[in-house]
């Protein structure tokens, strides 16, 4: 059996060590120290965002944003649906309900329309969302434009899920800047890891000062341990975040090298009729955290599965796209907004989408094997 092919396994910059050492030499091991402090400095550059809070993941982060914002039992808050749980976990932690936006075909993201059909119905039935969980799939930006002049209208707050996305830019604006909070995870198949670990960020450092508070499980000024509210254990190790600063220090290469992927994808596997690859939307710049395509089942007589199945037994690892969290039965009865009556995107993409081996690590013959196979298994040679 041949080496393995990860779907994005971790790749290391080489001068992680020296973080990680420095960390130990001066015994900052516990969460907090230098190296949290100047990986939030330097990731909010990054960002171009007036501060950012390192955590313990991107879920942490999203659950102080919205708590942050007020969400509370009894609340909504819209929620796209294409996307991995972590999105709307903590709108449940807070006891908040989740209602689920649809996508378009030109992001595969939130769709405008879906949205401000959700909106006008809440507000007709006087109840607005506390606010809205955008995500950024598989590293492509939604319509934050568009998106964002509609919650403004309505007066709702957005909390982008950048978690895949960070790398990538909107109209050359930094993906994770648009709503009142940005979101990013270090997961460890994310483009850039701390192993696990994320990112809040924000141009309100008031705000990203409570975070931190809230984060350091809420800890009033006083000798003893007094706490008028309740916190959360949600700080990144000192040790992690050098990890974190180190990959952050690769970042751009690590586009660069995810995007080439894709292309090679692309070139290889373009030409077949009815293979289509996600889509990149205009003025925007996608990092291509996975290589995803869709097979279009008119055209080509092979399920996702029986691909996905084909390459596992060659032991390469690719998986289906995200199952919408309006078909998940945790969320069963929750409210969802299609794009359309008779076109609901996130429930196409599920049934025809598979995300491709798309790690840096993987070297050029170890893609081209994976491009054979599939060539092979769908009978174009």
């Amino acid at each position: 059996m041949a080496d393995r092919i990860f779907l994005s396994a971790p790749h290391m910059s080489g001068n992680e060590q020296k973080y990680i050492n420095e960390a130990f030499e001066t015994n900052w091991i516990a969460p907090l120290g230098p190296n949290v402090n100047a990986f939030e400095e330097e990731l909010a550059t990054y960002a171009g965002t007036e501060g950012a809070a390192a955590l313990s993941s991107g879920t942490a982060a999203i659950h102080l944003a919205l708590d942050l914002l007020g969400v509370g039992k009894g609340d909504v808050v819209f929620c796209s649906s294409l996307t991995f749980i972590a999105s709307a976990n903590p709108i449940v932690y807070l006891g908040a309900e989740p209602v689920f936006i649809d996508s378009e075909p030109e992001t595969w993201n939130m769709s405008p329309v879906a949205l401000e059909n959700a909106f006008k119905e809440t507000k007709a039935a006087g109840k607005l969302p506390k606010a809205v969980v955008v995500v950024n799939l598989y590293g492509q930006s939604a319509k934050m434009d568009e998106l964002i002049e509609i919650c403004d209208r309505y007066g709702v707050p957005v909390v982008e899920d950048a978690a895949e996305s960070l790398g990538s830019t909107y109209k050359d604006k930094k993906s994770g800047t648009f709503g009142k909070f940005g979101v990013y995870s270090f997961n460890g198949n994310k483009i850039i890891t701390t192993s696990g670990g994320g990112m809040l960020v924000s141009n309100d450092t008031e705000e990203l000062k409570r975070a931190r508070f809230l984060a350091t499980q809420a800890r009033d000024q006083a000798k003893h341990y007094q706490h008028s509210v309740v916190g959360y254990n949600y700080r990144l190790s000192n040790i992690l975040a050098g990890v974190g600063r180190a990959q952050l220090e690769v970042l751009d290469k690590r586009v660069e090298e995810k995007r080439a992927v894709f292309e090679r994808y692309v070139e290889g596997l373009g030409d077949i009729e009815g293979l289509e690859f996600m889509p990149e939307l205009e003025e925007t710049t996608s990092n291509r955290w996975l290589s995803v395509m869709t097979l279009n089942p008119e055209m080509i007589k092979v399920a996702p599965y029986d691909l996905i199945d084909a390459l596992e037994a060659e032991n390469i690892e690719a998986r289906p796209v995200w199952k919408p969290l309006h078909m998940q039965p945790v969320f069963d009865g929750n409210k969802f907004y299609a794009h359309a009556e008779d076109e609901v995107i996130s429930e196409q993409l599920f049934a025809t989408g598979v995300c491709l081996p798309s790690g840096t690590t993987m070297t050029i013959e170890e893609q081209q094997r994976v491009i054979k196979l599939i060539r092979t298994f769908l009978q174009i040679l």
